[in-house]
């Protein structure tokens, strides 16, 4: 069993990250860090001990950030669990406007645990 994350440079991604990596020790199993930021993630920020493997994307041109994720879960049957950071958004954001993390929640093949950074009701 593992835990995969997907980490985003933003607040959301970082509090996913917060999320996966609590996770996965909470049930002593690895972690699948799955980088949508444009450069190399530093395994820096994950505490010693925990068995993590970082998957990083080549830049802009390396798939839609969705089938990048839906593709690693894919290739890694060990992955049980997946964390999203989320953020609020408008009514008229939800409308109009698609979401990474809506779309995952919808094709994840695995279930997933959604972390807010706001505490706002909209």
């Amino acid at each position: 069993m593992s835990v995969a994350v997907a980490v985003t440079d933003s607040p959301e991604g970082r509090l996913a990250l917060e999320s996966a990596v609590a996770e996965a020790q909470s049930r002593s199993t690895g972690l699948l860090l799955i980088n949508l930021t444009l450069h190399d993630f530093d395994t820096e920020e994950v505490p010693p001990g925990l068995e993590v493997t970082v998957i990083n994307r080549s830049g802009r041109g390396d798939r839609d950030p969705v089938a990048a994720v839906i593709d690693e879960i894919d290739e890694h049957p060990e992955v049980d669990r997946l964390v999203l950071g989320l953020r609020g958004r408008s009514r008229v954001g939800k409308a109009v406007l698609g979401s990474v993390a809506q779309r995952l929640i919808l094709r994840s093949p695995v279930p997933v645990l959604a972390v807010r950074t706001d505490r706002t009701r909209s």
